[in-house]
């Protein structure tokens, strides 16, 4: 399986061994991004990176592990009602006075999308090449759920992803 560096730029330290020893240049780029198209996956960078900030990750994504339907039903279900919480408590921290009422709101409102990522990503919607994350872009065009939901960018999406299921 074919491997490439990927740089996390929250690590890196901007010491630069790794431009010394990328046998392609695939690390010398003014954004810090390494360009993948350049990148030999040997590892190189990863192992001189002093920070830690280069991974070796594969290029290709696995296929989705199999659901059971009654999990993914509920799944949805849980995601809507965090998705509705987060909303009120944005609401309610935009009409508090109280200090620590809008902080106590806008934690919980954060905490709310943060749960909501993890049920999402467990329940593999956030592997953008699976089934599942074709099924929820379907169902949310066939049914937005809100006025000013997305609609150009979802279909966008579906045209670009390539899903391995």
């Amino acid at each position: 399986m074919k491997k490439a560096a990927f740089r996390n730029l929250r690590l890196c330290t901007k010491d630069c061994l790794c431009l010394y020893v990328c046998p392609t240049g695939a690390t010398d780029t003014e954004d810090s991004i390494i360009d993948v198209s350049k990148c030999i996956g040997c590892g190189d960078c990863a192992a001189a990176c002093p920070s830690g900030a280069i991974s070796m990750l594969s290029t290709e994504l696995p296929p989705q592990q199999k659901k059971a339907e009654n999990v993914i039903s509920y799944a949805r279900k849980l995601t809507k009602n965090k998705a509705d919480e987060e909303q009120i408590a944005s609401a309610i921290s935009g009409m508090v006075i109280n200090d620590g009422m809008y902080r106590l709101m806008t934690a919980l409102a954060k905490s709310a999308r943060l749960v909501n990522e993890d049920i999402m990503r467990e329940s593999g919607y956030m592997l953008p090449q699976s089934k599942n994350t074709k099924e929820l872009l379907e169902d949310l065009l066939n049914d937005p759920p809100a006025a000013g939901f997305p609609v150009d960018a979802a279909k966008e999406l579906l045209r670009l992803i390539k899903f391995n299921e």
